[in-house]
């Protein structure tokens, strides 16, 4: 397999003439943090979702000297390379209109799975990202009947099965890569609301292929970066107006499954409604509140609010205690920040994975340092990064 080439002259925008964009560039997108609402989102309640800085990046170039794809996965020790002549002929082309954004058949879904070797009725996500880029490479690249020989190259600052959209953001820069490659967008880079969209879309339907059903939450705050209000069964709401806040992100590593986390909390609710409404419904207020929060912070002196930022960290922690998703590791991060001046949450199912702790402005550098080297010699995986980011970017 040829070695990608690690001159950043050549991983850069070389426009040339008006409408006509070089092959080889770098697109990234960031991750996603669930800051309120998780588990309340699932009856009805609003949450809050915010882009992190910690990003993924795509590099991608055209090859001339073979009639291969290559993707290169190093993160997850995955490099595989595919012939362009034997992928068209066992996909026929056009698979749809790239500009009309759609889901694979079963039929092609299968013809995919068995062309990569994957098994049918394979649910790691790991390999059905491989299927989710074959599925774009054709539908995007192939819109024409003819597919062109890539090199692509996908490294990321997250860590995968997290719960902070690492997979989305994957899914984001696939689809604005391809698009970009087929000139199907602005290639200035300063995209529209309907390259966007078109962006968003394409992701959508890589998440679809990786997850099943995905809520699209992960891929919009990806596509658009900032933040995202969202509601169960409505479109989210993107946040542009969104300050930039440091937070200190936390892996502790313990797995969890949020299909079980998710209904050990259905079965407290269908035992307990009123209480446990009760409790969405104070999550939901969290979530709120912080939205207004955000606004102010936005407007004004973003200083006055972090006292006030905290106090919503600290009732959302205490209610996804009540409804019983916390975790003793969870608990022990809570612990080490709060004796450190910090407060903090878990983020997403809970069980185990991920919490964040917000730094206020006043906070030394040494304190930082200090909860890093404490909660590292507990075995977690810490990362002093923001909120807020920007969105999928192309790189000139």
């Amino acid at each position: 397999m040829k070695k990608w080439c690690d001159n950043a002259a050549l991983l850069t925008l070389h426009g040339n003439t008006v409408g006509m964009v070089s092959k080889e560039f770098v697109v990234s997108a960031p991750g996603k943090i669930i800051l309120h609402g998780e588990h309340a989102v699932v009856y009805g309640k609003l949450a809050v979702a915010a882009a992190l800085s910690l990003r993924t990046t795509l590099h991608i170039k055209t090859i001339h000297d073979k009639d291969d794809v290559l993707l290169h996965l190093p993160d997850i020790g995955v490099e595989v390379g595919w012939s362009v002549p034997e992928i068209a002929a066992a996909v026929a082309l056009p698979v749809c209109d790239p500009e009309k954004p759609a889901p694979p058949s079963e039929e092609l879904l299968q013809k995919l799975k068995t062309f990569a070797s994957i098994p049918h009725d394979s649910a790691d996500t790991k390999t059905l990202a491989l299927v989710s880029f074959l599925y774009l490479y054709c539908a995007i690249v192939g819109s024409q009947k003819t597919l062109t020989p890539l090199e692509i190259r996908i490294e990321s600052k997250l860590p995968v099965s997290a719960g902070l959209g690492s997979s989305a953001a994957y899914s984001v820069c696939l689809a604005a890569s391809l698009l970009l490659h087929k000139n199907l967008i602005s290639a200035s880079g300063k995209w529209s609301e309907k390259d966007l969209q078109l962006i968003n879309a394409w992701a959508f339907q890589a998440e679809k292929v990786i997850h099943g059903k995905p809520s699209g939450i992960d891929n919009s705050v990806s596509t658009y970066g900032h933040a995202v209000s969202f509601t169960k069964g409505s479109e989210p709401v993107i946040l542009s107006q969104v300050p930039s806040i440091r937070i200190l992100l936390v892996n502790t590593k313990v797995p969890r499954s949020t299909k079980t986390l998710v209904e050990s909390v259905k079965k407290k609710y269908d035992k307990s409604t009123v209480v446990m409404s009760a409790v969405m419904d104070t999550m939901e207020a969290v979530a709120k509140e912080c939205l207004i929060l955000f606004e102010k912070m936005y407007k004004g002196k973003a200083d006055e609010y972090y006292k006030q930022l905290e106090e919503l960290i600290y009732i959302n922690q205490q209610q996804l205690d009540i409804i019983g998703v916390s975790h003793i590791a969870l608990e022990k991060v809570i612990q080490i920040t709060k004796a450190n001046g910090l407060c903090s949450k878990l983020t997403g199912a809970g069980g185990g994975g991920c919490a964040f702790a917000l730094i206020r402005p006043d906070v030394p550098k040494e304190t930082l340092d200090c909860v890093i080297q404490q909660l590292s010699l507990e075995g977690f995986d810490c990362w002093e990064t923001g909120i807020g980011a920007e969105g999928v970017t192309l790189h000139v």
